[in-house]
């Protein structure tokens, strides 16, 4: 074959062939050689240590020994055949036992030859022993592994069943840095490289499979980690970059009337620092001409919708009309409500637009809509129907926005031929290393701050056995004419059992808090939306000091006067989960509390994650903790856990250093040579790691 290039498909790597190379795509996904040359190793042993056999015991740890076979023998026959071994060195013997490949491991083991035999050392029958130990001849493994760490691959159980071990993975990437070194060139050049202390790329491969020791290995890796962190930045930055440059925005130059009018009669309470704060960082966006493009963070309760009521204000101050999209009904609802309570007689006009709004009340919205006499639109997804039309949509405002589809919210965006000014809420704090990386071409706003006289909520983790003592605590409060929730979790895979756990919940609280001494209500989300609403209402109107539910009322559900949320199960969910939940209470004046009901035997990570939350209310800091045990999870909010790019190296939880080193390095590239026009190299990779632009950033 001519030359060979890093797009080669692996079946022309020697070794490979068309039968592994289908095998290493449909299992680890790699298909040409340059895939292969960045499958990185997770681990990595350290070989240059020998134990003897007299020191070894049970362990998860691999062990190195030398020495020789004394005998070897097959065992049984079919799928029960074994191949078992005595192996010696100067202090003792050990068994060791094969199941796989037999007749390869025959005609390998040679009696009175010197070898290197390695593996996990494991008790049975009162002895230790070696299962599917890796062997070598004693010279061939010096002449191959100079280097003393071993890499260890991510390999699948189909993968090592065809012989496909983490050593042919390493022999591989030794053959294709030596065919590919004249085709791996540096897109760094050596002025960026000193700058931010980069290995040259080649040398970085080549350590990260072939570690000399471990200060090489650690500057390998610190360089693979920062291509990857540097050209997502990069990528999100230009990105940003093109936005601004292609979408103009529409000047909000004056606060008038409906502002003015609004603070001075309407405000229901003294705004905090941190809403100052982000209003005076919208305002100064809506003034500059381009398109605002904002995400403000904030926990439960912290004031978001008052906020973006105001920017509301200074739309209809400029002559714009504005829309917000909730991701529920009842949220959508909930916003009616309490924005048309806050307004008043202000002669500003909000409507409500839902799946359940009937035909005749549409046909009218939709025509106060296009002739401009309604200034903010409140909705769900019905907002994005291709019917609704405005006159002059200055505002989106997207409450809650990782519970809708890029592709809903861009169709809200695109409402208008001059684009508005967005604005995304979320009352899941997002770790700032996250919001770099996901976000990164968002400006982020924070409210920080809750409004005064809010107490913290008191938050305990209680096992089964002291549900008698959690019953006397709920008829307290009760007693003293609070409300409580009590959640159970509602995982997708398993609805008829989580349904069958929510009706058990209902009748065993029917019978600890027996009507008509005590009135309690299920909520759940296979009721009929209007069954929902009316059991709902129940409890909003204090009819019912009790409610139990599922997750439908995480969001959208705002009850002052309910101060008690008992989670059940509560080691079923994810911490910003219960954070959420945690946030349906604190909304009034009373002390308010969070009861996380579990099992005795729960794992020491699930104890961990409960002990976060009992230990603080801070969201940001839950979100932190949340991401180092799970991981970020996924940019549309999908997947859970893991990283939501396809790292092969670099961890979002593990390498904010190094995220926040490669953003500065890609902002002041950008700042000297926004069109990469000086760096040719960098440009061609950026398009090569990122080659499809789709503009949905400017809304997620």
């Amino acid at each position: 074959m001519a030359v060979k290039q890093l797009n080669t498909p692996l079946q022309f790597l020697k070794g490979v062939g068309e039968k592994r190379a289908n095998l290493l795509q449909e299992e680890l996904h790699l298909e040409t050689f340059e895939d292969l040359l960045h499958y990185y190793p997770f681990r990595y042993v350290d070989r240059s240590k020998y134990y003897q056999i007299k020191e070894l015991t049970a362990s998860p740890i691999q062990m190195q020994i030398r020495g020789r076979f004394l005998s070897s023998e097959t065992v049984g026959a079919g799928r029960k055949q074994r191949l078992t071994a005595r192996f010696a060195d100067s202090t003792g013997t050990v068994e060791c036992v094969w199941f796989q490949g037999i007749k390869f491991l025959q005609d390998k083991i040679k009696p009175g030859k010197d070898y290197v035999l390695f593996g996990k050392p494991t008790l049975f029958g009162g002895k230790i022993n070696f299962t599917h130990p890796e062997i070598e001849l004693l010279d061939e493994y010096l002449k191959k592994s100079a280097a003393p760490f071993t890499p260890v691959y991510p390999l699948t159980e189909k993968i090592k069943k065809h012989k496909i071990s983490a050593r042919t993975i390493q022999n591989l990437s030794r053959q294709l840095l030596i065919d590919l070194k004249p085709q791996i060139k540096d897109h760094f050049n050596e002025e960026i490289r000193a700058k931010y202390n980069l290995m040259p790329l080649f040398d970085a491969l080549k350590h990260v499979h072939f570690p000399e020791d471990m200060e090489t290995l650690d500057k390998a890796r610190f360089r693979l980690k920062f291509d990857e962190l540097f050209f997502i930045q990069l990528y999100i930055l230009r990105s940003k970059i093109k936005r601004n440059n292609a979408i103009r925005g529409i000047v909000f130059q004056k606060v008038g009337h409906f502002l003015n009018t609004f603070y001075k009669k309407h405000l229901p309470f003294e705004l905090t620092n941190a809403q100052k704060k982000v209003i005076k960082e919208m305002r100064a966006d809506m003034k500059t001409g381009l398109q605002m493009n904002r995400l403000l963070q904030g926990d439960v309760g912290s004031g978001k919708t008052m906020v973006a009521l105001m920017i509301a204000l200074i739309a209809a101050d400029n002559g714009y009309q504005s829309a917000l999209m909730a991701p529920t009904e009842i949220l959508a609802q909930q916003h009616f409500k309490s924005l048309q309570e806050m307004l008043g007689d202000l002669n500003y006009n909000i409507a409500l637009l839902t799946g359940s709004s009937k035909a005749k009340e549409r046909r009218e919205l939709h025509e106060k809509l296009r002739n401009g006499e309604i200034h903010l639109l409140i909705g769900t997804h019905a907002l994005i129907e291709d019917e609704v039309k405005f006159l002059k949509l200055g505002l989106v405002i997207i409450d809650e926005q990782h519970r809708f589809g890029v592709a809903q919210r861009a169709k809200l965006w695109m409402k208008d031929k001059i684009h508005p000014h967005v604005l995304v809420m979320t009352a899941t704090p997002i770790p700032r290393t996250l919001a770099l990386t996901v976000h990164g071409d968002l400006d982020v706003s924070v409210i920080d701050e809750l409004p005064p006289g809010r107490k913290p909520i008191e938050t305990h983790h209680l096992y089964e056995d002291k549900r008698a003592q959690l019953y006397k605590f709920m008829r307290k409060q009760i007693a003293e004419g609070r409300q409580i929730y009590i959640v159970y979790p509602l995982i997708q895979e398993s609805k008829k059992l989580d349904f069958q756990n929510l009706e058990e919940g209902h009748q065993r609280i029917l019978k600890a808090f027996p009507p008509p001494e005590y009135n309690t209500v299920m909520v759940h989300g296979q009721m009929k939306p209007d069954e929902k609403e009316e059991k709902m209402q129940e409890f909003v109107q204090k009819k019912a000091q009790i409610m139990v539910a599922t997750t439908v009322i995480e969001v959208g559900v705002n009850v002052p006067n309910a101060s008690v949320m008992i989670i059940e199960s509560a080691q079923r969910f994810g911490l910003s989960q219960l954070h959420q939940l945690r946030g349906r209470v604190g909304r009034g004046a009373s002390q308010s509390y969070c009861i996380l009901m579990s099992p005795y035997k729960i794992t020491q990570n699930t104890k961990q994650r409960l002990g976060i939350m009992t230990q603080t209310n801070d969201g940001f800091i839950i979100a932190e903790e949340d991401m180092k045990l799970r991981g970020p999870g996924n940019i549309d909010g999908t997947q859970q856990s893991g990283d939501p790019y396809d790292f092969k190296i670099a961890s979002l939880t593990r390498d904010q250093s190094i995220l926040l080193l490669a953003r500065r390095a890609a902002e002041e590239l950008l700042k000297d040579d926004p069109n990469l026009e000086k760096h040719s190299t960098i440009n061609s990779q950026l398009n090569k790691r990122h080659p499809k632009f789709i503009n949905w950033r400017q809304i997620s």
